[in-house]
């Protein structure tokens, strides 16, 4: 399957927009591409980078007669991007997003858009702690994972387009129900973030004797916690919006950490070394 996107905008021209803005180009799959977003600065750092053709602050005239709409901004905000685009948006146009959850920004969406246009989930998994379009890169999806959030009512040839637009940008592709999804990311992504907060926020706010206990950490602290130097505002969205398989996912932490705390209390050092070894066992099995 050919296809070239003849014109490509890309409300949120970040790490993960403009790094698929980028593979696209390299790929040779798309012809134009506008920036749309609210901070000038960086609208005109990702022209002046050669990720963008055009740049504007006004989503809905950015999207005048773009054949794809790329939205990656916090989660919480792309249901009303969708709805100030939506009556501007070009016959046959597909819009989907980065988002990391998917239940509530697909039905939302779906239901906003206008005849002849389409929405399709997407949750491509990448990035780093870095933001802004010059944290992008051409090469971030290259062998990682995207998933598509497909419904009854999505067609299977814009299915197709949006997948096929991923395997350029150098994703491997996979297809998943949009509260499956919410499930499992609340586990392997979202309560990760969630902990490392909690953690850094914890040791910072320590009182031992007036140290400032952070000044002492080292690599381990540092590489368990990279994660807390996350966007705060992407990750409250996120935090919010899968709030109820989240808090599942936190009291089944929680009910790990009390079961190491009672066998730390209880001095159960037999305990205690079956508790890691069947953690290293779960850890040493990931691919």
């Amino acid at each position: 399957m050919s296809v070239t996107i003849k014109r490509l905008a890309i409300i949120g021209v970040g790490l993960i927009g403009g790094s698929l803005a980028r593979a696209l180009r390299e790929a040779g799959a798309v012809k134009s591409v506008v920036g749309i977003g609210r901070s000038r600065n960086n609208l005109e750092e990702a022209l002046s980078l050669g990720i963008c053709d055009e740049i504007t602050q006004d989503m809905a005239e950015g999207v005048r007669g773009a054949d794809v709409v790329f939205i990656s901004v916090p989660v919480c905000a792309i249901p009303g991007v969708v709805a100030e685009i939506a009556s501007a948006l070009a016959p046959g146009c597909i819009v989907t997003d980065g988002g990391s959850v998917k239940t509530g920004i697909v039905g939302e969406c779906e239901a906003l858009m206008p005849s002849g246009c389409f929405f399709v989930g997407g949750h491509p998994i990448a990035g780093t702690e870095h933001t802004g379009a010059a944290a992008s890169f051409a090469t971030l999806y290259q062998g990682r994972r995207c998933i598509l959030t497909p419904t009854e009512r999505t067609e299977a040839a814009v299915l197709e387009m949006v997948a096929h637009m991923w395997r350029l940008a150098g994703a491997d592709v996979c297809f998943m129900e949009p509260g499956h999804h919410d499930r499992i990311f609340a586990e392997i992504s979202h309560l990760p973030h969630m902990a490392a907060y909690a953690l850094v926020h914890a040791v910072g706010t320590a009182d031992v004797e007036g140290e400032n206990v952070l000044s002492y950490t080292a690599g381990g602290f540092r590489d368990f916690t990279r994660i807390a130097s996350s966007d705060p505002a992407m990750w409250r969205d996120i935090a919010l919006m899968n709030r109820n398989a989240l808090l599942q996912s936190i009291d089944g932490f929680s009910a790990s950490m009390a079961e190491l705390r009672r066998r730390i209390e209880a001095g159960d050092g037999a305990g205690l070394s079956t508790f890691f070894t069947i953690a290293k066992q779960f850890r040493d099995g990931i691919v």
